[in-house]
């Protein structure tokens, strides 16, 4: 397991404005195909192994846990966490801001097709970072390859151990705070990478009946 530990000031450097820009416009447009490494700009090269930023990024490889589906809301356990890949529900999550937990094998589904879950715990609640993250994803460029807002889903997680998380297919982000460029950049990093498919919606969303009664 690779563990990368972001000075985020010097991330910022690297992954400039320009570079989004290229990869939101041209990376983005194999949404379609499953395998497309199109998702993955950050090289080792240009991932900074330096300690010092204010939120205690950690940004991890995981291990490939596989594709393969169980029954909707069957129990399933996951090597990491957040969850970044392994036995998942056949339905996925709708790509959307949800104000309740969604279950994990929906959430994992989700990163299957490309998607981006961003989830936090915040017993206490976190109203201000909870707006932060939503301003990033309300001011992401649209996912060319769908014609429709990028994949990425906002949720609460009560499991999760530590406060604010983003996960993609084999990727995870743990942090003690949210961080605005460096969730960006792990978005702009990992987002509909290798071993994906490219399924636009079709999600579920059983936040108003429960999604495991």
């Amino acid at each position: 397991m690779r563990v990368v530990r972001t000075d985020i000031e010097k991330l910022a450097r690297t992954i400039t404005a320009t570079t989004l820009g290229l990869f939101f416009a041209v990376a983005l447009a194999g949404c379609g195909g499953m395998g497309s490494s199109s998702g993955r700009i950050a090289s080792d090269a240009q991932v900074q192994t330096m300690d010092g930023n204010s939120c205690n990024v950690v940004v991890e490889s995981q291990p490939n846990g596989g594709h393969l589906h169980t029954t909707d809301c069957a129990p399933v356990t996951y090597a990491s966490n957040p969850p970044s890949s392994g036995t998942h529900y056949p339905d996925w999550a709708k790509y959307k801001t949800y104000s309740a937990p969604v279950p994990w094998g929906f959430l994992v589904h989700c990163l299957e097709h490309g998607a981006i879950d961003i989830v936090y715990n915040c017993p206490d609640g976190c109203p201000d970072e909870v707006a932060q993250a939503q301003a990033l994803i309300d001011g992401l460029a649209p996912d060319p390859g769908c014609g429709a807002p990028m994949k990425i889903v906002l949720a609460p997680a009560p499991d999760l151990d530590v406060r604010w998380a983003a996960s993609a297919w084999t990727w995870t982000l743990r942090a003690t705070c949210f961080d605005k460029q460096a969730f960006a950049s792990f978005i702009a990093a990992y987002y509909q990478g290798p071993d994906t498919e490219g399924a636009c919606d079709g999600g579920l969303d059983l936040s108003a009946s429960g999604w495991c009664p």
